[in-house]
């Protein structure tokens, strides 16, 4: 029976040290463990809505989820990409404002869900807990920020060579040293660059034929990572 069906401690969740409620007292984390429902999802669920209103916060157990928003002529762009510690939900729940992206599963995962009250209540007695929200949501502004910039300003095939950048620092690498641990689409990582899938499937081409890449289906396999940065144009 896979884990994702059984209850998950927090006291003893090895994400907790990866998460905001890495260093929150064990009162705080007690009492979230009592309330929380942990619920599987399968790949291509929806975890909320667009539009909806937040009754609480998520907390990634295990899987890989996205954050999309449609565009006005319905194309999906994705957001963000979740990993195992993060929380999804926060900022709608926080503003008071509805969810201005959809979560969506991109494979199999155990999702932990706070009600809203019991994460108010432990946000104002917990102020180690309040300071990392806090740090969250600055280095969500930063990454905006980072994001509008570079959209504006940065070549697709810039771009294209970030983003995957990015989903390897997301995810990792797969045991080889060199597959990224994220089976996806042309359409979703022309969503995440923000292009048409027909351009992202030429660059990813000419990547390859470069030596930089080696395609394999939804995988991609990062030969040359040196030159990945370079032609990203990032620091490291």
């Amino acid at each position: 029976m896979s884990f994702l069906h059984e209850p998950v401690d927090c006291q003893n969740c090895k994400k907790r040290f990866t998460s905001v409620f890495c260093r929150v007292e064990n009162d705080t984390v007690d009492s979230i463990n009592d309330e929380k429902v942990c619920t599987p999802y399968k790949k291509g669920q929806v975890i909320f809505h667009e539009g909806a209103r937040p009754l609480g916060i998520y907390c990634v157990n295990r899987g890989k989820i996205k954050l999309v928003k449609l565009g006005e002529d319905g194309k999906e762009q994705i957001l963000r990409l979740i990993k195992p510690g993060d929380l999804m939900g926060y900022r709608a729940l926080l503003s008071g404002d509805r969810y201005s992206a959809s979560a969506v599963v991109m494979e199999d995962s155990g999702i932990c869900f706070i009600p809203k009250e019991l994460f108010m209540g432990v946000l104002q007695k917990d102020g180690v807990l309040s300071m990392e929200i806090m740090k969250l949501l600055s280095d969500d502004l930063r990454k905006a920020e980072t994001s509008i910039t570079h959209l504006a300003q940065k070549p697709v095939r810039e771009r294209l060579a970030e983003a995957l950048l990015f989903i390897k620092e997301t995810y990792g690498f797969e045991v080889d040293g060199k597959t990224i641990d994220l089976k996806i689409t042309r359409e979703e990582l022309a969503n995440i660059v923000g292009t048409a899938t027909e351009t992202t499937i030429r660059l990813l081409s000419e990547l390859k034929n470069e030596g930089v890449l080696q395609l394999d289906g939804k995988k991609i396999a990062v030969l040359n990572l040196a030159k990945l940065v370079r032609i990203a144009n990032i620091d490291d």
